[in-house]
């Protein structure tokens, strides 16, 4: 095994760290500095889908609304993203919005 193949296995770990591993990083710091930004009032999606809105905040639980009376207690840790303004979809135009008759 030659330095030629040393370089090779230096250059594609680069390659490596550069493509995967610090991407990865940055998107967990993003996703660790979300969770502790939230606020009551939130419209949060959970890690498995459900989407409500944050109602109490204590430091490691928060208790969200899935449903007008119902509250889940929650880890703050498994809320995968905070809903912003871009992210509702418009609804479709009905038949008396459209102009159609």
């Amino acid at each position: 095994m030659g330095p030629g193949y040393l370089i090779v296995i230096v250059a594609l770990f680069a390659l490596l760290w550069l493509f995967v591993l610090r991407p990865q990083r940055r998107r967990q710091t993003e996703q660790l500095q979300m969770q502790d930004t939230l606020h009551v009032g939130d419209e949060v999606i959970t890690a498995g889908g459900i989407r409500g809105y944050v109602r109490q905040l204590d430091e490691e639980v928060l208790k969200v609304e899935i449903a007008p009376g119902v509250q889940v207690r929650l880890d703050r840790r498994a809320v995968a993203a905070v809903v912003t303004e871009e992210d509702v979809e418009p609804q479709a135009p009905t038949q008396d919005e459209s102009g159609e008759s």
